[in-house]
């Protein structure tokens, strides 16, 4: 596989791969799995916190998969894993708002961790990212379709309730990415410098090299015109 890594998705060489990865075969069979990881996992007892609070599993096959496939994969997987998922265990109505936030939580994991040096930074990152949206946008689907009561009461509710489970999905994030980046890689889903989990990368630290040899491929060629209208031209 392609070994380029970015520091942030804001790059045309980013958005490439991401595409390419989707159509890859192996990208689509692992994308499979993950789904039937997450319905295999809402079977699963969940982990108690406190009082009534509890951790479910699903969102760890949902990392995984934003991981390796990237943003658009991301979108796809997280539209088919939630209809599988209520298909296989259909409890309440189904709603469409529901499959727009799954898809939205996955592509947000996909941002922090596709393509880049994994640590536990940009992990605690992409879960404080993706409890925020349970928070506000998940708040809004309850306030809307299943309860009587105010919206900021729910939103309320909710912060505590990730705000305490946030530690604790964050940990357990981190223990699966300690024992799973390294076979990823030696399997070939992760470029070399993704095989790892790292503590810690500083802000200001230089991108991998091999960013530099993805921005090269897009240099125009010694004594090349540049085309006009060049719709990547940003």
């Amino acid at each position: 596989m392609s070994q380029n890594l970015y520091k942030t998705p804001f790059s045309r060489a980013y958005w490439r791969d991401a595409a390419a990865d989707f159509k890859k075969p192996r990208t689509l069979v692992f994308s499979a799995l993950m789904v039937a990881a997450c319905v295999a996992l809402g079977y699963l007892r969940s982990v108690p916190v406190v009082n009534n609070i509890s951790v479910s599993w699903g969102f760890l096959a949902r990392a995984l998969c934003a991981l390796v496939g990237g943003p658009v994969n991301a979108l796809v997987f997280g539209f088919v894993e939630d209809t599988v998922g209520y298909l296989m265990n259909p409890q309440g109505g189904w709603n469409p708002f529901y499959i727009f936030t799954t898809m939205l939580g996955v592509f947000t994991y996909s941002l922090f961790l596709y393509r880049t040096e994994v640590t536990v930074l940009r992990v605690f990152l992409a879960k404080l990212a993706t409890n925020l949206q349970n928070v506000f946008i998940g708040g809004l689907g309850t306030y809307l379709f299943y309860s009587n009561k105010g919206y900021w009461v729910i939103v309320g509710a909710s912060a505590v309730k990730n705000g305490i489970m946030l530690p604790v999905q964050t940990i357990m994030l981190a223990a699966l990415f300690v024992a799973l980046l390294p076979i990823l890689h030696r399997m070939g889903f992760l470029p070399s410098q993704a095989g790892r989990l790292r503590l810690w990368k500083p802000m200001g630290r230089a991108a991998a090299p091999d960013v530099k040899a993805a921005q090269s491929e897009d240099a125009p060629a010694p004594g090349a015109k540049k085309r006009d209208g060049d719709p990547w031209d940003w």
